[in-house]
């Protein structure tokens, strides 16, 4: 921006793609760019690309590597593991659970299957954003046949208690699917689907610098899925379609670099959120949504500014080489009252004050000052603009 210093804090929306990675890829566009289902050299070669991801992406969730397929997005992934599993398992049952914050992909999706003459139970969180391991389980029925609980929240960072609610369902009905939507908490916590229970795991690429366009989906042992895709059998039958090669290996180094030294990263991270959180709390009447200590994500810090529209102070922040958010990016094109905010009870004239500012190993904590030093000048002018 003529010149200007950038400072990107929309991680959550998507992620610088790792230098490395990129490399990687290109490498592969450009030499190893055989079809993986040929069987010459080069599709063979291709083919190795794939085994090559499976095999660091299945030791970073400690699973074997026949449970991983691969997608397009975390979207693509949530699809086909909530209405891929609801079809399959519907003769057992057409009830489904789930909670009021979910990532769109997942509140469409089980709106889709509403449609379908599915039930679904949405249950509340408290403030913090918290669902109950115990009000879940009390919602569980014979006929329940899956329940969806995200591990991190996209908006306000809250962390639900994943290995909790996996074990509380399965005492519940232990023929009942637990799917957990992982795309904001994969490399940024440590998760191990057969120790939590989960059944169903979607993770993306773009979220964690690896590309866009690229997605992953643990499937457990015994869990049937209609595929939604139908074509040529790739994947065994489950997900059709020639396999983004250049994309799958680059989101595999991507998470590789990310969890390589997970710890320490989560712990940069958690730094840089506390300095930020400092400063903004000398502001007058600025407050965050949901928690703000270690038990939430270590990347992600909501911030109420009322008085100062999101949008207004999103655009004045861009001005000066500043990038947030005002909540998710899946629904940015088409604003609507936010349901993760409602749903902690945040009033409703305040509900279109929040920002969201979400790090990532990239950020320094020069930056984290000097974006506190925008948003601490800017407020006081706004709420005067405002009230003239």
């Amino acid at each position: 921006m003529n010149g200007k210093r950038e400072i990107y804090l929309d991680n959550s929306a998507t992620t610088r793609c790792f230098p490395e990675a990129a490399a990687l890829m290109q490498e592969i566009f450009l030499e190893d760019y055989g079809n993986p289902s040929s069987m010459h050299h080069r599709g063979v070669t291709a083919e190795r690309r794939i085994r090559e991801a499976k095999k660091t992406l299945a030791g970073i969730l400690k699973v074997q590597e026949k449970n991983l397929y691969f997608t397009s997005c975390g979207t693509e992934s949530d699809n086909l593991a909530l209405i891929g599993g609801a079809l399959a398992a519907r003769r057992r049952g057409k009830h489904l659970i789930t909670t009021q914050i979910e990532h769109p992909a997942v509140l469409e999706s089980m709106r889709y299957l509403e449609a379908q003459g599915f039930e679904v139970t949405r249950l509340g969180v408290d403030r913090d954003g918290l669902v109950s391991p115990e009000e879940v389980a009390a919602a569980v029925r014979p006929d329940t046949i899956l329940v969806s609980v995200m591990h991190t929240n996209n908006e306000i960072g809250s962390v639900q208690p994943v290995e909790e609610i996996g074990k509380a369902v399965k005492a519940a009905n232990p023929g009942t699917l637990f799917h957990v939507d992982a795309v904001q908490g994969f490399c940024k916590a440590a998760i191990y689907p057969k120790r939590m229970q989960i059944d169903l795991l979607a993770a993306s690429g773009h979220k964690i610098h690896g590309p866009k366009g690229t997605g992953l989906l643990y499937v457990a042992d015994g869990v049937r899925l209609e595929p939604l895709l139908h074509g040529g059998g790739q994947q065994g039958g489950l997900r059709s379609g020639t396999e983004n090669v250049p994309g799958i290996a680059g989101m595999a180094l991507a998470a590789g670099v990310l969890c390589r030294d997970l710890d320490a990263d989560r712990q940069k991270l958690f730094s840089m959120k506390n300095r930020l959180l400092t400063r903004l709390q000398e502001i007058p009447d600025v407050f965050f949504n949901g928690r703000t200590d270690e038990t939430a994500a270590p990347h992600i810090l909501s911030v109420r500014v009322p008085g100062v529209r999101a949008e207004v102070l999103l655009h004045a922040l861009e001005d000066r080489g500043i990038y947030v958010s005002s909540g998710s990016a899946c629904s940015s094109n088409h604003p609507r009252p936010s349901e993760t905010l409602a749903a902690i009870g945040t009033p409703a004239s305040e509900m279109d004050n929040s920002i969201r500012l979400s790090l990532s190993v990239m950020n320094t904590m020069e930056e984290m000052d000097l974006a506190a030093d925008a948003i601490a000048e800017l407020v006081p002018f706004l709420r005067r603009f405002v009230r003239r």
